[in-house]
């Protein structure tokens, strides 16, 4: 029995620490010796011979080739699924960073926690506090969505002047040359003022002809546009996607021949003729800031029947940088993004010659577009739509907060009935969430890395969340963001939510195709290196990857059982107090998820390719352990303050609780029932044991976003706060404050009214007798005058002549057509 028990924990220590074959082998064979010799139970000299040819088989590699990893390995290379290019280049795009830790089952928070803290620069900061908050000040978003629906002149040129347009480049072609982190914390100030500015300032600084010229572009196109860029003499914008390749932009129809040519340069004047280069035709939908473009980056596929080039035929997916003004390009018609003004439109030509000269990179980067736009595609993901949809969580926390305080029915304030409550939570986790999980992968971006997995969770987990944090928000605020107009300060937002939905990626497709396809294969430890193994014909590095893959797999069945069975009491987490138990949460998740990913890969092959359903769950834990642990990461950066326990707890709880409901849906679902039963008794030996944030947890976060404090301030610090009182939002916090101050005054006259001390019959005549009879002095009346002064103008929406209508839709018609 003794024996027995020793066994068992034997190869529990070995299964849990993954330790090599070697090891395995020493382990096993001490325990057989010691079964003989010291327990004196009797070991067949049989036992001990298939013991010895099944060690020497798994630790003499060229035994174990021929007899094991061989076979396996042909096998393999017959049911591993043919990638085309366009996957090939996506996968092999980026880095993988923490999404790695969180694939090997066991997350090493100790690298977690080392990561440096993101900061802006004393330059960085100074150009938020100065030109960006000049930019915002000079903001109408009414204006500029529903009378001009563009940004004014004025704004344009304060933009460009002012280099918002060249943050992203270097200072050398007088660019700012910010970091991630400060881009990132730019466009979400803006953004918090105006979707349009905010969209109008991330595009060129995002994927584009800016990104793709430092990355790419020759020394002589980096000189000649780049400063052009920086200061605003050239207007960008990058053309795509077409009417019939959307989420498929690899399939893209628009094409170019390479021949020789003739040509004008639109800019100097100068003729060209009998030069080499590509006659392009193509249509473009959809493609921001084209309207108003001067420079036009392109992508076609280029093709060189006549072999001008080379050898090859179907040179593949191009980028070149055409001048809006040359002869062909059309540009000037715009579509009208809901809710939105800023300008995007189509563009097309047909036949239209340009100089190899001009595609970017030159000569030498014909065919490797879509590469390029991959690889840059993972840092502008990053930025840009997480960084509105913060934008978006710190406006709806900071309104939602002082309007559900300041607003009031049934004798209390709105925000103190549980059903406006839990929508609050709802509102102030989200927002912790989305800026902790941009946060980490900025932190990522300003030290080298391209993380391409980790920019898909968040492209699609915080423009979800922005979805959910407005629809939330609009149900606190009721009529107040029904009407339009100038006092409304989140309809136009949430009118402009599918926008960040589809672009860059629709979500439907980021959730059930990237997210997990691109992880699986870059984050896992081993598949990558056997997929390449295979492709390459390489035995041996094959024979690496499989015992190691084998040893990984074998390891965390025993880390989940274990982990399950205990509900991690004992594994290690790097900090005690309230995280620690989290940490410890998000271990076993790590391993359960390793397991169920390598078990479908068993049961499904490469038809989990196309289990998009499973994948999208699978993808869900990844994403959920992500937020997770970037949350716990923003708490300790923040310096653990006890004020955001609740917040960081309604955080993490939640995001683990998804990890949780994903597991189980994969589980419910995956086609082979058996192995489905067993997984589930190893992952749950206890059921279904985590809940989501409790009420009382939820009502705490509620109740940090109805009163300044610390919490508040920090989930909507960054955010334009206009100081007047006559702006919508910048008299939300005058009021917030005046109705705090003067809550003790309006409780006392609401007890003498019950009394039936006043002669008077409403709230103005009994404010006026309380003074008069001295119930109250001046300063408390002239106080409580004040106050409600300013809750009118919190609650009152706009109304406008009848006939508005129908100025707008000819003023719209006029504008687009």
């Amino acid at each position: 029995m003794i024996a027995a028990v020793i066994l068992v924990a034997l190869i529990v220590a070995l299964a849990y620490c993954a330790a090599p074959v070697l090891v395995w082998t020493v382990g096993l064979a001490a325990w057989l010796a010691a079964f003989q010799f010291v327990f004196h139970c009797e070991v067949h000299a049989a036992v001990w011979a298939v013991f010895a040819v099944v060690a020497a088989v798994l630790n003499i590699v060229p035994l174990r080739r021929a007899v094991f990893t061989g076979p396996v390995f042909g096998v393999f290379k017959k049911i591993t699924p043919a990638m085309s290019q366009t996957e090939q280049e996506a996968i092999n795009a980026g880095t993988v960073w923490w999404d790695r830790d969180l694939f090997s089952g066991k997350p090493d928070y100790n690298r977690l926690l080392s990561f440096p803290d993101p900061k802006l620069t004393p330059e960085e900061q100074a150009f938020i506090d100065g030109p960006t908050e000049q930019l915002c000040a000079m903001i109408d978003d009414w204006k500029i969505t529903h009378e001009l629906k563009d940004l004014p002149p004025e704004v344009w040129q304060f933009i460009k002047d002012h280099g918002f347009l060249g943050m992203i480049v270097k200072k050398k072609y007088g660019g700012l040359e910010f970091s991630n982190y400060a881009h990132a914390k730019v466009v979400t100030k803006i953004a918090t003022r105006g979707g349009t500015a905010a969209v109008s300032v991330m595009v060129p600084n995002s994927l584009g002809p800016g990104e793709l010229l430092q990355h790419y572009g020759t020394e002589a196109q980096k000189d000649y546009y780049l400063p052009r860029l920086a200061k605003g003499v050239e207007v960008p914008c990058f053309a795509l996607t077409s009417p019939y390749a959307g989420s498929d932009a690899g399939a893209i129809p628009d094409f170019g021949v390479v021949c020789r040519g003739s040509y004008t340069h639109p800019r100097t004047g100068e003729r060209f003729e009998d030069v080499l280069g590509v006659r392009v035709s193509w249509e473009k939908r959809w493609i921001t800031l084209a309207p108003v473009a001067t420079i036009l980056g392109l992508a076609f596929k280029m093709y060189d029947p006549d072999h001008l080039l080379g050898d090859k035929e179907e040179i593949g997916i191009t980028c070149a940088l055409v001048p809006t003004e040359h002869v062909g390009v059309e540009i000037g018609r715009r579509h009208f993004p809901g809710g939105s003004a800023f300008m995007n439109g189509p563009t097309w030509g047909k036949d239209v010659f340009i100089p190899l000269e001009w595609i970017i990179g030159g000569r030498e980067y014909a065919g490797q577009g879509w590469r390029m736009l991959v690889e840059c595609l993972s840092v502008g993901r990053c930025i840009s739509l997480p960084a509105m949809s913060v934008a978006c969580g710190k406006l709806t926390s900071y309104t939602t907060g002082a309007y559900a305080r300041i607003r009031d029915q049934f004798g209390l304030p709105i925000g103190k009935f549980e059903g406006v409550d839990e929508a609050m939570a709802r509102i102030g986790g989200y927002t912790y969430q989305m800026e902790a999980a941009q946060d980490l992968a900025l932190t990522a971006l300003d030290n080298g890395e391209k993380p391409s997995v980790l920019s898909a969770i968040l492209k699609y987990h915080n423009t979800e969340r922005m979805r959910k944090t407005l629809n939330d928000a609009m149900d606190v605020h009721g009529g107040k963001t029904v009407v339009l107009g100038p006092r409304n300060y989140l309809a136009r937002g949430y009118q402009a939510i599918p926008i960040g939905i589809t672009v860059e990626g629709a979500n439907i497709l980021t959730r059930s195709m990237i997210i997990y396809g691109q992880g699986a294969i870059r984050c896992h430890p081993f598949v990558l290196r056997e997929m390449k193994a295979a492709m390459a014909n390489d035995g041996a590095e094959f024979d690496k990857a499989i015992t190691g893959h084998i040893n990984f797999v074998i390891s965390n069945f025993v880390r989940s059982l274990w982990l399950g069975l205990t509900c991690s009491r004992f594994a290690k987490s790097p900090k005690g107090g309230v995280t620690a138990a989290y940490y410890k949460r998000v271990t076993r998740f790590s391993s359960a998820f390793a397991l169920l990913s390598d078990m479908a890969m068993f049961s499904l092959g490469g038809s989990l390719k196309f289990r998009e359903k499973l994948s999208a769950r699978l993808g869900d834990m990844l994403s959920g352990l992500y937020i997770a642990t970037a949350s716990l990461k923003r708490f300790e950066r923040d310096g653990a303050p006890k004020e955001d326990i609740a917040v960081m707890s309604w955080a993490v709880e939640n995001a683990l609780y998804d990890v949780q409901v994903a597991m189980d849906g994969f589980l419910a679902n995956l086609p082979s029932r058996g192995l489905a039963w067993v997984l589930r008794r190893i992952i749950f030996p206890w059921g279904l044991t985590l809940k989501p944030a409790s009420d009382r947890t939820g009502t705490k976060v509620a109740r940090a976003l109805m009163e300044p404090g610390g919490t508040r301030d920090r989930l909507t610090h960054g955010m334009y706060v206009p100081k007047e009182e006559t702006d919508p939002v910048g008299v939300l916090g005058h009021a917030l404050n005046a109705i705090l101050a003067t809550d003790p005054v309006e409780q006392k006259l609401r007890k003498l009214a019950r009394d039936g001390k006043f002669k008077t019959i409403t709230a103005r005549e009994r404010l006026a007798e309380a003074l008069q009879t001295g119930l109250i002095n001046q300063e408390e009346f002239d106080a409580v005058t004040r106050a409600r002064k300013l809750k009118r103008d919190v609650i009152m929406v706009d109304d406008f002549d009848k006939k508005l209508e129908q100025h707008d839709d000819k003023l719209l018609q006029r504008l687009i057509f």
